[in-house]
This record gives C-alpha cells, structure tokens and sequence, in this order.
C-alpha cells in the first residue's frame, strides 16, 4: 500500500476508534437503543469503505507489474472505483 493511502487508512481508523469510543460512552450514559444503533450503522458503513479501498489498492499492486494498455487501466479503474464506492 502506498505511503498516502496507508496514511489515510490510519486516518479513517482513528476516526473509526473515536466513533467507537463516543459509543461507548453512549452506552454508559444509557442513551437510547436507537441513537446506538445509527452510530454503530455509522461505524459499521466507515469500516466497510475502509475494506473497499484495502481491495482496491491490493488489487492494484497486484497488476501494476503487468503492462496494461490505457484502455485496460481505464476499465480496472473503473471497476476499483466501484468496488470503493458500492463498500
């Protein structure tokens, strides 16, 4: 993973850790089952893009040694970005 990305992968799971922490502080003050359950939902769709961008990446050092055509990056691009976007 590249240097950028593994940085804003720590960012991401800083900020995950602090929703997580905000939690469970909710669950020690009693708050509402439902106001839990949209921070969690929250935490729950930040992780998933998280893994989305680790595939992306993954996949892309795996064919970067090979020599794709424009016409061939652009569609793997594609098809990354959707990955990103649909987790």
């Amino acid at each position: 993973m590249v240097q950028t990305t593994a940085s804003q992968l720590k960012n991401r799971l800083r900020r995950a850790d602090g929703q997580l922490q905000g939690i469970l502080k909710m669950v020690d003050d009693g708050r509402e089952c439902k106001d839990i359950l949209t921070q969690l939902a929250a935490v729950r769709s930040g992780v998933d893009r998280m893994m989305g961008v680790v595939v992306a990446e993954n996949v892309k050092q795996c064919v970067a040694q090979d020599q794709l055509t424009d016409d061939q990056q652009a569609e793997l691009q594609a098809a990354l970005d959707l990955v990103v976007k649909t987790h």
